[in-house]
């Protein structure tokens, strides 16, 4: 039996109506858990000693709590000297150290090591327990472009797999920064190293200050990173850090105190949920020394850039 057409319409229409009520409905739900989650969600500071200069550890781990951190990154020279005083003091100290304070390693810079000679590292890091993130760059041909970048990754993460192992043996994780002058540093290539990066105990160390300052491009790749984004520092290019210049200047590598507005990428973190570690930097001139004349202006300085990131989220 043929049904009225003036019977069909109606009840299509009313279906069409509900399943658009609905989708909508759904949608708004999906925003609104989004919404909470990236209310909810409070960023994980890192504290970098290289900010301290020479300053020892005695001095620096009970500054970590704070700047509203719990964990310490140590850098060597020459751009500290802490990572050198784990070796003087020697693990059981430091380690003793670390527990009077509450604070635990949470990473340790290597540029000076390279990308593929860092199984000891890892091993001494595992030492101090899981998930000690290493940070270093890339080691490949710097101007390849296209299809030879592609490739050219490619042949990097093939020489990296020792490394990556190490990691995994250990349950750290080995960062890549996208470092100026080095194989990972253009937005391509931070793009191509993300697809092409399997291990989940690798990946990259977003670095606003080796990028264009382009708020929403900076923001765009932690998004297209993903999971393959481990670790962030908070710096922007301001006037440069390669040349000596007035401490004004030198400090508007900070965020907050630059023009770049972190803005974008703060809210990416939070609707991405990232739960890698958040490090406040900066390079003075010449490189080791502290980035202000004494620790509680350092210090006071790191929370001020921290006050500043923190109110992006509460905005």
């Amino acid at each position: 039996m043929t049904v009225p057409r003036f019977v069909t319409e109606p009840v299509a229409s009313r279906r069409r109506a509900l399943a658009s009520i609905a989708a909508t409905a759904a949608a708004a739900v999906g925003v609104q858990k989004r919404a909470t989650a990236a209310d909810d969600w409070r960023p994980n500071y890192m504290l970098s000693s290289a900010l301290y200069g020479n300053f020892p550890l005695a001095e620096i781990l009970p500054e970590v709590a704070k700047t509203g951190a719990n964990s310490i990154i140590l850098w060597p020279r020459p751009h500290g000297t802490q990572r050198e005083e784990l070796d003087t003091l020697g693990e059981a100290k430091v380690k003793a150290l670390l527990d009077r304070h509450k604070v635990s390693l949470g990473g340790i810079a290597c540029y000076r090591l390279g990308p593929f000679n860092l199984a000891e590292e890892f091993a001494l890091a595992g030492r101090f327990g899981s998930g000690v993130t290493l940070i270093t760059d890339a080691r490949g041909d710097a101007k390849a472009t296209g299809s030879s970048l592609k490739a050219e990754i490619q042949r990097f993460l093939s020489k990296l797999r020792p490394s990556v192992a190490a990691a995994e043996q250990a349950g750290g994780n080995l960062v890549i920064e996208n470092h100026a002058n080095s194989l990972i540093h253009s937005p391509d290539s931070i793009r191509w190293f993300g697809e092409l990066a399997t291990s989940e105990q690798l990946g990259i160390a977003l670095a606003p200050h080796h990028l264009p300052q382009d708020a929403e491009l900076i923001a765009s790749l932690a998004r297209d990173l993903g999971p393959r984004l481990k670790f962030v520092y908070a710096q922007q290019h301001g006037k440069g850090s390669r040349k000596k210049l007035p401490k004004p200047d030198e400090l508007l590598q900070l965020p907050g105190r630059g023009p770049l507005d972190f803005g974008p990428l703060m809210r990416q973190l939070a609707e991405m949920q990232f739960d890698g570690p958040i490090e406040i930097f900066m390079h003075p001139v010449p490189r080791g020394v502290p980035i202000l004349d004494t620790v509680p202006a350092i210090t006071a300085e790191i929370n001020r850039s921290r006050a500043y990131l923190n109110r992006l989220l509460a905005g």
